[in-house]
């Protein structure tokens, strides 16, 4: 079988789940093999091999930490030179989109970003995507040379499949392109134990109907209650009411979830954009014409106030 190339996402060599859900989809299509940038080979190995990757390829260059994105490109092309894989796959985040497009030119190969499945076609890999605001699905394959895709977090959940897999350093020529852009200094975020939007199976927003800063406690206690991230809409966050990191919508954060819970989110096409791809949507406002609910799964037509409490009652009785 041929090889499908994973872009490991990593710090250090902890390995974040988008590339774990990427290495479970490239066994669909052939023999996953890592592709990771950066020290922290000895750490990644062990999780990697864990979620069947065959073979890691390493590439520790002073480069990959001194420049931006164009490393990337010069690695995953070379690489894909090399290998003739059947497939590259990269998280669909904003290096990756860049690193993708750059990687498809390259190769004079077609390109495809923001997918929500992969699975293995008779030309090839098939995927699915959300179009026109998460109005449509389309189904898709490339035609000419490697398939290069970008798949948004969540797409699968991710399966072990345990292998011993090779460790193999690379060498790469970086081109001049590459220190066109030079990383003065790096900073770590604050991060608290909420997981990440991107990447929570669970997400609870709160819109116009929370009606202040202050009542944004109450979608934190649930979806702490939940182990699930916090999200927001746009007229929410223009309010003041949350951090624009949190903005969940075509113009901010795109998520698909597990289990997406808006509240007192009407639901315009904007936010509609950024959450229509979860798996299972429960909505709660108190206007029972709330566009919202057309998209639901579950609604409940009350007052989040009332609502929500409840809720964190129910799951804290339930576990107890």
């Amino acid at each position: 079988m041929a090889e499908v190339l994973v872009l490991v996402d990593h710090t250090d060599g902890v390995v974040r789940k988008p590339t774990l859900e990427l290495l479970t989809l490239a066994r669909r299509l052939g023999e996953p093999s890592a592709v990771l940038l950066g020290a922290g080979a000895d750490t990644a190995t062990e999780t990697l091999g864990r979620y069947g990757a065959r073979k890691i390829y390493v590439v520790d260059a002073p480069e990959v930490d001194e420049y931006l994105v164009t490393p990337v490109v010069d690695t995953l092309t070379q690489i894909a030179e090399r290998t003739a894989p059947a497939a590259i796959l990269l998280p669909s985040g904003p290096d990756g989109k860049e690193a993708a497009a750059r990687i498809a030119l390259r190769l004079d190969s077609g390109l495809i970003t923001d997918a929500v499945d992969v699975t293995a076609g008779p030309e090839g890999p098939v995927t699915e995507q959300s179009a026109f605001a998460a109005t449509h699905q389309v189904t898709a394959h490339v035609t000419r040379g490697v398939p290069v895709i970008t798949v948004k977090p969540n797409a699968t959940a991710p399966e072990p499949a345990p292998t011993d897999p090779v460790v193999e350093k690379q060498d790469v020529v970086f081109g001049p392109a590459s220190a066109g852009v030079r990383v003065l200094s790096r900073t770590r975020r604050e991060r608290g134990d909420r997981p990440e939007l991107t990447e929570a199976d669970i997400v609870v927003s709160g819109g116009r109907g929370v009606n202040g800063a202050e009542n944004f406690a109450l979608v934190e206690r649930v979806a702490d209650a939940l182990g699930g991230a916090v999200g927001a809409s746009r007229a929410a966050v223009d309010a003041g009411w949350y951090p624009h990191s949190h903005q969940v919508g075509q113009t901010g954060t795109q998520v698909s979830p597990q289990l997406y819970l808006a509240a007192g989110i009407s639901g315009a096409i904007q936010h509609r954009a950024g959450m229509q791809t979860s798996r299972t949507i429960v909505a709660v406002n108190k206007d029972p014409d709330a566009p919202i609910f057309e998209l639901a799964d579950h609604g409940v037509v009350g007052d989040l106030f009332e609502v929500l409490p409840a809720l964190v009652e129910e799951i804290e009785r339930r576990r107890s």
